[in-house]
């Protein structure tokens, strides 16, 4: 059983930054894709930022500049860079990993800018 868990959400102040670290087991697959979406109160969840395994990034312009997706090579794991966060980037940062048509997502970690 595949199961997915992100860590390294929290508190911070405007401007600051935080790292989320996203690490799936249990796949024998090397995950085609993996990606961070965010949910905010009252709102959609909607992505954040993507990276597929041959190297392809994606970021939503609301991050661009200000965040960076990473990955260790050779594993299920996804890293997101979260520099200059705003309020409005207070959300719970939900892990995404895809392989064969399925999809496998983790619980979510909540990050909360405020001063």
């Amino acid at each position: 059983q595949v199961q997915v868990e992100e860590s390294g959400g929290g508190l911070v102040q405007p401007g600051g930054s935080l790292r989320l670290s996203c690490a799936a087991s249990g796949s024998i697959f090397s995950f085609s894709a993996m990606a961070w979406s965010r949910q905010a109160p009252g709102k959609e969840r909607e992505l954040v930022a993507s990276l597929t395994e041959g190297g392809i990034v994606y970021y939503a312009d609301f991050v661009k500049g200000r965040f960076t997706i990473s990955r260790e090579n050779g594993k299920n794991t996804v890293y997101l860079q979260m520099n200059s966060l705003r309020p409005e980037d207070t959300a719970v940062y939900y892990c995404w990993g895809g392989v064969r048509a399925r999809n496998y997502w983790g619980q979510g970690t909540q990050v909360t800018v405020s001063s």
